[in-house]
């Protein structure tokens, strides 16, 4: 039984080690395909645009789904250390993208990904080296 604990310990370590860096590669994706974004209308004024700005929101998906997972294997441990990312606001917009989609305000999409998404993944590489 012992073992059998601690080898689940190690695994859900490496869990959690693994979906930091599928965290952080999504997020530096979304800034990476945003890079020539500069207004909202970037968005929304062209089918590419449109195209980018629905891509966004599945990578904002698997984020959200990713920091939820997280909270569960880390026991709701992990991120009260790191207070200064609105955590619940993160999962909310996941579940906000998926249950209300055809109401997504593209200026909050665009205001994320310009404003919280470079602090959080700046938090995210900070968390995965202190793992």
């Amino acid at each position: 039984m012992k073992y059998s604990r601690r080898h689940s310990m190690c695994n859900d370590n490496a869990k959690v080690k693994h979906l930091i860096g599928k965290i952080a590669e999504s997020l530096e994706i979304i800034l990476q395909r945003c890079e020539n974004i500069h207004t909202v209308n970037d968005f929304l004024d062209t089918p590419g645009g449109i195209s980018l700005l629905d891509g966004i929101c599945m990578k904002l998906i698997a984020v959200g789904e990713s920091i939820k997972n997280l909270d569960k294997l880390t026991n709701k441990q992990l991120f009260p250390k790191y207070p200064q990312i609105p955590w619940r606001e993160v999962m909310g917009m996941r579940d906000i993208i998926v249950h209300h989609y055809f109401e997504i305000d593209a200026e909050v999409i665009f205001a994320t990904v310009k404003e919280s998404i470079p602090e959080l993944l700046t938090i995210i590489q900070k968390i995965g080296k202190e793992l």
